[in-house]
């Protein structure tokens, strides 16, 4: 009888196991990977990513990369010493095929630049702020900001970075003042521009990128 019973009562449906999740990949894994699909990006040579680069990942690879692991890898990309140098050294964001696309704004591309410095100064015996005041320089004229505007997009306010950028502008202070006393002198002078230089004693080529 018990056994007619279990055998006309139905067994209660199983529930279906949860799928296991996948298991997480090193960022090193992830990071080849992304050499094999993008060579002239996570290759030899680094280049700053443009922006939205996640998101495109995932959506040209969704069985690729696990959102969270891709996200872990370019992190440790982004953090990188090879890239933080690229980015200070006012290299231009790059999509996917290493096509230029966008400029770096210029507070990522300062807090790269002391980023790097911090980096090396910790490694070198050398004294490096010369090194800082020059990319600095370079950094605020390609910006083509004016020193308050700069300041405000930087939001320096560690000693470093604000002693830095004050040498950086004092700097670029003085050599505007010798291009504007030079262009006075020149047009005083009621020479061309071959004469002006020999009076001085100067290159005529230099003479003429001082004047603009």
């Amino acid at each position: 009888m018990s056994d007619t019973v279990s055998e006309s009562v139905p067994s209660a449906p199983q529930k279906p196991k949860p799928k296991a999740p996948r298991a997480q990949r090193p960022a090193h894994q992830v990071l080849e990977r992304l050499f094999q699909l993008y060579p002239k990006m996570f290759g030899a040579r680094f280049l700053p990513l443009k922006l939205g680069v996640f998101q495109e990942l995932l959506a040209l690879h969704p069985d690729e990369f696990k959102k969270e692991d891709l996200k872990v890898a370019l992190g440790v990309h982004a953090r990188s010493t090879r890239y933080l140098e690229s980015v200070a050294a006012g290299n231009k964001r790059h999509d996917l095929n290493g096509l230029p696309v966008e400029d770096v704004a210029p507070e990522h591309v300062h807090h790269a630049i002391m980023e790097v410095f911090r980096r090396r100064q910790a490694r070198s015996k050398e004294d490096l702020r010369p090194w800082l005041r020059s990319r600095l320089v370079e950094a605020i004229q390609a910006s083509g900001l004016g020193r308050e505007d700069y300041m405000a997009r930087v939001h320096a306010q560690d000693e470093l970075s604000v002693s830095a950028l004050g040498e950086a502008f004092a700097q670029i202070g003085e050599e505007a003042a010798k291009r504007e006393a030079l262009r006075r002198a020149y047009e005083a002078s009621g020479r061309s521009v071959e004469e002006f230089a020999e009076m001085y004693g100067m290159d005529p080529a230099t003479v003429r990128l001082s004047l603009g």
